[in-house]
């Protein structure tokens, strides 16, 4: 019953903040403009910690598998006459993991180690 039938009509927003500059420019007028460095954004300059991340020396890295590790893992796998692909299989991972394990790129995980124990039938860690 109150239902309003009016044609509604929409226009495009007018005057931009560079436009308002633009115009004010052309008439003459003395115009100030800043430019906000880094405004919006989470970047900060100048921080106190940047300069003591430039200074560091120290080389930090994780610690890969050893590569008496990925020598046993090889020679248990090619004394069983397996490829990397059969023993990713035989443990439910992917060849990928296996490849990195036996170059000693891998990030060590008793987990996965313990299934290759358990896959090729022996004890690939030395006790220290």
């Amino acid at each position: 019953m109150n239902q309003d039938w009016e044609p509604v009509k929409i226009r495009p927003k007018t005057g931009s903040r560079k436009a308002d500059v633009n115009a004010a420019v052309r008439a003459g007028g003395a115009v100030v403009t800043e430019k906000k460095h880094g405004a919006g954004s989470n970047s900060r300059t100048g921080d106190k910690n940047l300069s003591k991340l430039d200074a560091e020396t120290d080389v930090l890295a994780h610690a890969t598998v050893s590569m008496s590790l990925s020598k046993s893992i090889q020679k248990a796998r090619v004394d069983k006459k397996w490829s990397q692909a059969q023993l990713a299989q035989a443990i439910n991972e992917k060849p990928a993991v296996i490849n990195q394990y036996e170059a000693g790129k891998a990030l060590p995980n008793s987990q996965i180690i313990s299934k290759m124990e358990r896959a090729l039938g022996t004890k690939l860690r030395q006790k220290k």
